[in-house]
């Protein structure tokens, strides 16, 4: 009564979804912005393993940081680019019209 030996199959990839009708289909807009919200999770935390990993190189090479560990703090950076939970963060075609848009109809 061992457990079963396998691989877990995971559907990493979006949901079909309709961008210009996004309240046609309540079931794909949920799935969506869940899709959505577990990729910036998954985002921010590898950027907290970046961090620590900045960290620990800081306090081994001490006065020699500077060029030891710059690869990792340029990938720091790179991460943390567009990552926030603000509404530039968001999937373009969730943020609405524009204002320019709204005025002209």
């Amino acid at each position: 009564m061992g457990r079963k030996k396998g691989t877990v199959e995971f559907d990493e990839s979006p949901p079909d979804f309709d961008h210009e009708n996004p309240y046609g289909d309540p079931v794909a807009f949920l799935e969506m912005r869940e899709h959505i919200v577990r990729e910036k999770w998954i985002e921010i935390e590898k950027a907290k393993i970046l961090r620590e990993k900045v960290k620990w190189c800081y306090r081994v090479e001490a006065v020699n940081h500077l060029q030891k560990c710059r690869h990792l703090v340029r990938q720091y950076l790179e991460s943390t680019r567009g990552i926030g939970w603000g509404k530039d963060g968001r999937h373009p075609s969730l943020h609405g019209p524009k204002v320019e848009e709204v005025e002209s109809e």
